[in-house]
């Protein structure tokens, strides 16, 4: 089963005081022990360090130690570049459906499980996602 990502679902699976942290660590092992193939966007990497090392936690998370938790992810989970021709895509369907702003970066990690032919893409924010399309709709799901 191919699975990929959203960056919700790794910060929450990286962070053990998060209160969605269990079921997301859970799948997060799941890949790790290749019971699932675990994919994120290559986005998701520049976003969980950027979440990570800003985050208003004791201690701060330093930058190095995020480049260490993102090094260990890509040990088993595969980046899923985007190319121009996906972010055109992303913006159309984002301009399609007239919505601005930020959302574009859920386009973007779901134009990368449309890539990899996701069977789920996993989120904490499953109607950043439904909203795109049916075919979106159908594989997205909140860890449980």
């Amino acid at each position: 089963m191919k699975v990929l990502f959203d960056t919700s679902v790794i910060i929450a699976a990286l962070l053990p005081k998060h209160p969605s942290h269990a079921p997301c660590f859970a799948e997060l092992k799941a890949a790790q022990s290749r019971k699932i193939q675990g994919y994120l966007s290559t986005h998701s990497l520049a976003e969980v360090y950027s979440v990570m090392t800003r985050m208003p936690s004791q201690p701060r998370l330093s930058p190095g130690d995020a480049q260490i938790l993102l090094e260990r992810c890509l040990q088993y989970l595969e980046a899923v570049p985007l190319e121009t021709a996906d972010y055109q895509a992303a913006i159309a369907q984002m301009t399609a459906l007239n919505l601005p702003g930020g959302g574009i970066f859920d386009a973007l990690i779901a134009r990368a499980a449309l890539k990899v032919a996701a069977d789920r893409l996993l989120t904490l924010n499953p109607n950043h996602f439904t909203r795109l399309d049916a075919t979106i709709a159908q594989i997205t799901e909140v860890p449980s």
